[in-house]
């Protein structure tokens, strides 16, 4: 029993009860008075195995990721799943990027943002002192980038864009020199030019542009971005009610469950529920980022980060989409859009992050081990 007690010593609850909380009302918001409720019907079993996850994820001690070569060969097998999935993968809305496994699908794009960030821990842990060589940028970047054009092709561009800012956020907290940080806006000004030119198709290209000027075509390429604007602002102070959203539940509003639940969730609960919202979600940034700040090394700090800036990227990219500031990609919120793969993929991330926490105190930093030589 003791034991036990030892191995979730790192829990934390004010972090899953605010991710619990999340996914509850994404559930609810699902739930509808007319029709079916079989997205709601789903969700409520990948809840339940998602936390479940969670616990199980608090159980191994990850300082194995620090050293050997385990976290470069969990790497090297999402790299394997990425590719294989662009040659037997189930087309989903245009997009090759999920695995028909019968009872379920598998999406490999989301837990490789946890094995890129796990990569990237260790890399930038490793070389603490050496960041400021413009080389290990470059080598780190080529980790991220083979995530990225492989997630790219499927095609994927949210999910691309979300491995982007994973790679680019946990660089700026490694620490880049503000010269080699203008670079890589130049290189990625170049890059995105490149893309237009030669990667994006028609489709991509045009609702960039419906996001420049978004009233230029309500009816085709404009149409779910328009809808999802107007749906957040019917909502007003407190909404139309659970179940009672016109724009999502009358089908005016498409992929409510997924792309568009930020839009569903406003129209219901209204700016009350959008504030109780950020409020939690800010809850499980924060308490993630305490555990980055009393980790043990470098590299459980940086894993910490890497899961806070995750799902930071996709709420700020998800809520900007709906609101018209960003253009339609297709991102999730986490804990709060419908779907398996991403669901159990972000409760895994905060299990580990707790379970990292257990030995926070156990070792000293690796500041304070450099002062103990001296």
């Amino acid at each position: 029993m003791r034991t036990l007690l030892a191995l979730f010593r790192g829990f934390d609850p004010y972090l899953a009860g605010a991710c619990i909380l999340l996914s509850g009302m994404g559930l609810v918001t699902m739930y509808s008075f007319v029709g079916d409720n079989l997205f709601f019907q789903r969700q409520i079993v990948w809840i339940g195995l998602a936390i479940l996850i969670m616990f199980l994820a608090m159980l191994p001690d990850y300082r194995f990721l620090r050293v050997g070569n385990t976290t470069f060969w969990i790497y090297v097998f999402f790299l394997f799943l990425l590719v294989l999935v662009l040659f037997v993968g189930e087309v989903t809305l245009g997009a090759q990027s999920r695995f028909d496994l019968g009872f379920f699908s598998l999406q490999p794009s989301d837990p490789a943002k946890l094995a890129l960030i796990a990569v990237l821990a260790k890399y930038f842990s490793k070389r603490h002192e050496l960041i400021g060589d413009f080389r290990h940028i470059v080598i780190s970047g080529v980790y991220a980038l083979l995530f990225f054009g492989l997630v790219f092709v499927q095609p994927d561009f949210g999910s691309a864009i979300i491995l982007f800012f994973i790679w680019f956020g946990m660089i700026l907290v490694a620490g880049i020199k503000l010269r080699h940080l203008l670079v890589v806006f130049i290189v990625g000004a170049l890059a995105f030019g490149g893309m237009w030119q030669f990667a994006f198709q028609d489709y991509q290209k045009q609702r960039i542009a419906t996001f420049l000027d978004p009233l230029s075509d309500i009816q085709g390429s404009g149409y779910n971005a328009y809808q999802s604007t107007v749906a957040v602002g019917s909502g007003r102070l407190f909404g139309k009610g659970i179940g009672y959203g016109t724009q999502s539940k009358l089908q005016f509003l498409p992929e409510y469950e997924t792309d568009f639940i930020f839009a569903a969730f406003a129209e219901e609960w209204g700016l009350v529920g959008v504030v109780v919202l950020f409020i939690l979600f800010g809850v499980v940034i924060g308490r993630l980022l305490y555990h980055a700040v009393r980790a043990a090394t470098n590299f459980e700090r940086l894993f910490a980060t890497g899961v806070a800036i995750l799902f930071t990227s996709h709420f700020f990219v998800h809520i900007g989409m709906n609101i018209g500031l960003l253009p339609v990609t297709g991102t999730t919120v986490p804990f709060l859009s419908y779907g398996g793969t991403h669901l159990v993929t972000e409760f895994l991330g905060v299990g580990m992050v707790m379970a990292m926490s257990r030995y926070a105190k156990t070792y000293p930093d690796q500041s304070e081990l450099s002062i103990l030589e001296e």
